[in-house]
């Protein structure tokens, strides 16, 4: 457990002229040393091959101790290359080889520490060539040991030789290794404090130690009166004691420039490149993060779309934000969050602009993203999202601008609080009424834009609106922002709008509207109205060949000069076409196609994507894969977003697939509430028909009415798919002779086509068998530990199993739960309430 540093008597590290090289030295190990068992197998496979061991972590972590424990019977040479120059290291070297081939078959061991030490490259140049000489002698078996991850001027050797790795949390011990290293410092925890060292520690051999150093001392009456109180109080106080340690013995070994860094770019949790160089005004960023990945295993590197993104461990975090507000004064640390602020600023990153911007206090910069968001339309900013900035304003601020009065009028009609939302409406209105010139100009452009697109205000007079905004453009009276048509979702007739009082007419409408519509939407008009009549013949059960030319003419057009948001309708149209054909193959490579179209072009329409690519699934019966998108969609309890109301309606059949009909009635509940308030008539049909089959489900009153209202609804306006694309989750129902029809012809169509979905998708929301999944506690834990994101060599390590024996109760585990992958069966355990 303790470093080398205390088993290592009379070392001097600042002196170059005596190297510290003693090929008989046998670093030892103090009386508590327990064994990480993963790590000594991962060993002991390497002693076998000869293959070269490269070990990495943090100061304290036993990775000395580990090589120590290993080689305790074996002769070996132990050089620290903190203390050892390259001459006396390329002698060593080539005795050592030598000896190697006096003696057949009695390899030479060599362990070469505290290889973060080397400084110069021309040091590190001829190290990494007589490493990989090492490496190929069968004679020498090499142990390389380092705080750092495998530099980049080792890298091409550790390519060729092929190293074995050993990294920092390889090295922690498990639960179990735990238990074993408090039992030999004599110590018996209470189940809390166990738990409390295990979570925060992690099985870190350093905070261990201090966490047992303390528990060792606390005073006999402290732990007489509250044992746990008093353990638990020392566990804390053993974190704060190894980032102080860490903080002295080894960041302020570092040079200044490096702790200047660090400390700097420690106010973000994540950094590229040029937000590094903008927050530490340095122009050598690249050159001080190789060092910082070079001197200890604290920065962390992930590739994210097409750049390199860094971030810093949390231990290491706090401790640098720490030693930031202790050295440097306040104006020089808003400065920093400043310069953070403005370069997400203008990545267009406004949520973390907005968090840079709050903690330097800059009131300009909150007010400048805000009012530049309110100039966007809801599918295109991010109002919700920036609500309590908004709703933080103070209102004579908010008066001051066009934008944010129209804005808060968009966001209290999308916070569905219509009052509120009058009230900006009209205080924009008084606005207008006092300015001339352009000022009058903008808010008359943006009291028209609201007319048309408030969400409350549904489309009664929209035919009229539209044809004044037409015309006002026309005579270059006004200014229109951009509208979005769709919100992202894969519909216009219940995208922004709700457009089914117009397809009930909508040849006639695509007649008398359609110019108007493309001068005032723009871009968004440009195959609008063909996609548009695709979509109203398709729900209203139109002929395929009619419906897949207009849908294929307008995805062309958009594809033209138009919309993204526009060809995800087309597609989306498309796609369920298919699926209504039985040709799901077909369907998803349509939608998969399109989605890398989206990538690229649309970003924020891809959780819609995702979510239609759940509800294809759901079709195919692959509950599996609808659970892990379950995991991943918006949380309704936490808070309702109207721009996720696509998503949410996925969600209520995903539950119901799941047997949670509970909290489907819970989102159903909801969604009918803005329904109602935002005169959506389409999901308020589509609601009482998801009601009516978890009500059924749940044997309780009330499905029939709902079911009758849907069905009428649905009747009224010749909407045939929203009731059929149920098929197997609902034939039965609409079997029913209690249920009435008014048209006989409409009744006979739904019924033959909801039959033909229920034989092409008899799996669709077919619920999950009911009964009680007994997983034993060792299973139950292994599934607790894959649900953190752990590896099955990981989980093997910290349970002290074999890797064979957790894949067997991992398959064990999926037979029970009726899945057949991890990530499945982790959804599946939650739902059960498992985990």
């Amino acid at each position: 457990m303790n470093q080398k540093t205390d088993y290592l008597p009379g070392r001097n590290r600042a002196s170059k002229d005596a190297p510290f090289v003693m090929p008989s030295y046998r670093p030892e190990v103090d009386e508590y040393y327990v064994r990480p068992k993963a790590a000594w197998d991962r060993m002991k496979t390497a002693k076998n091959s000869q293959q070269t061991v490269y070990i990495y972590g943090t100061t304290g972590t036993g990775k000395t101790s580990l090589v120590a424990d290993f080689l305790a019977r074996r002769r070996y040479c132990y050089i620290d290359m903190a203390n050892t120059g390259m001459e006396e290291l390329a002698d060593i070297v080539q005795k050592e080889m030598h000896k190697a081939r006096q003696k057949e078959n009695v390899p030479r061991v060599l362990v070469m520490d505290d290889l973060h030490a080397l400084e110069s490259q021309e040091d590190k140049s001829l190290c990494g060539q007589l490493i990989e000489s090492m490496s190929l002698c069968e004679d020498v078996w090499l142990i390389l040991i380092s705080r750092a991850a495998v530099p980049k001027w080792l890298k091409p050797v550790f390519v060729r030789s092929v190293f074995l790795i050993l990294g920092e949390k390889e090295l922690y011990l498990t639960e179990k290794e735990q238990e074993s290293y408090f039992e030999k410092w004599g110590l018996s925890l209470t189940r809390a404090a166990s738990e409390r060292a295990r979570e925060l520690c992690e099985g870190d051999p350093l905070a261990l130690k201090m966490g047992a150093a303390l528990f060792k001392n606390i005073p006999k009456e402290e732990a007489a009166k509250d044992k746990t109180g008093a353990e638990l109080r020392a566990i804390e106080k053993a974190q704060k004691n190894m980032w102080d340690y860490l903080e002295v013995h080894v960041y302020d070994q570092w040079s200044v420039e490096l702790q200047e860094f660090l400390e700097a770019v420690s106010i973000v949790e994540q950094f590229d490149l040029g937000l590094a160089q903008q927050i530490t005004k340095h122009k050598e960023c690249g050159e001080l993060i190789g060092r910082a990945q070079e001197a200890g295993n604290f920065l962390m590197e992930y590739g994210e779309d097409e750049r390199t993104v860094y971030e810093l461990v949390t231990p290491m975090k706090r401790s640098m934000r720490r030693r930031l507000s202790r050295k440097y004064s306040q104006d020089y640390i808003r400065q920093l969050y400043y310069s953070a602020g403005s370069y997400y600023e203008i990545e267009g990153n406004v949520t973390e602009a907005l968090k840079m911007y709050e903690m330097c206090h800059c009131e300009d910069g909150i007010f400048r993203i805000l009012v530049d968001n309110a100039r966007r339309n809801p599918a295109a900013g991010d109002y919700f999202e920036l609500r309590h900035y908004y709703l933080a304003l103070p209102e004579e601020k908010i008066r001051e601008s066009v934008e944010l009065m129209a804005g808060m009028s968009m966001l209290w009609s999308m916070l569905l609080n219509e009052e509120e939302s009058e009230r900006w409406y009209e205080e924009l209105a008084a606005y207008a009424k006092k300015k001339t010139g352009g000022a009058k100009r903008a808010a008359r452009s943006r009291l028209l834009y609201l007319d048309i697109a408030l969400p409350h205000r549904g489309t009664v007079r929209l035919s009229d609106l539209l044809k004044q905004a037409g015309m006002l453009l026309t005579e270059r009276k006004i200014d229109l922002p951009e509208f979005s048509v769709t919100s992202n979702l894969p519909s216009v007739m219940n995208g922004g709008k709700d457009f089914c009082e117009w397809s009930r007419r909508d040849k006639e409408f695509s007649n008398t509207m359609g110019k108007v519509l493309s001068l005032v939407l723009g871009k968004y008009g440009k195959g609008l109205v063909n996609i548009a009549l695709a979509e109203s013949y398709f729900e209203k059960g139109g002929e395929d060949y009619e419906v897949a030319l207009l849908a294929g003419n307008g995805r062309m057009q958009a594809e033209a000069g138009g919309k993204t948001e526009q060809v995800f309708v087309a597609a989306a149209i498309l796609t369920k076409l298919s699926i209504l054909n039985n040709h799901m193959e077909s369907a998803t490579d349509m939608l998969d196609s399109f989605q890398k179209k989206a990538e690229k072009e649309a970003p924020r329409i891809l959780p819609n994507i995702g979510a239609m690519q759940a509800r294809m699934d759901l079709y195919a019966g692959r509950i599996g894969q609808v659970c892990q998108w379950l995991e991943r969609a918006p949380d309704e309890n936490m808070e309702f977003n109207v721009m996720e109301r696509y998503r949410y309606l996925t969600k209520v059949r995903a539950y119901l697939a799941a047997g949670r009909k509970e909290q489907a009635l819970l989102l159903l509940e909801k969604l009918r509430y803005y329904a109602k308030n935002s005169h959506r008539t389409y999901i308020a049909i589509e609601v009482r028909m998801l009601e009516a089959i978890t009500l059924y489900r749940m044997d309780m009153e009330g499905w029939l009415e709902a079911l009758q209202e849907a069905v009428t609804a649905a009747e009224d306006y010749h909407f045939v798919r929203i009731l059929t694309k149920e098929g197997a989750a609902i034939r039965e129902l609409l079997k029913t002779p209690a249920l009435v029809w008014q048209d006989q012809a409409f009744k006979k169509q739904v019924m033959e086509e909801c039959g033909q979905m229920a034989e092409f998708y008899p799996a669709y929301l077919q619920e999950k068998p009911e009964g009680t999944v007994v997983l034993s506690e060792k299973a139950l834990r292994i599934l607790k530990l894959q649900a953190e994101g752990m590896s099955v060599e990981k989980i093997a390590k910290q349970l002290g199993l074999t890797k064979a024996g957790v894949k067997y109760y991992n398959q064990e585990t999926y037979k029970r739960l009726g899945v057949n992958n991890r990530a499945a069966a982790v959804a599946e355990a939650r739902n059960r309430r498992l985990l």
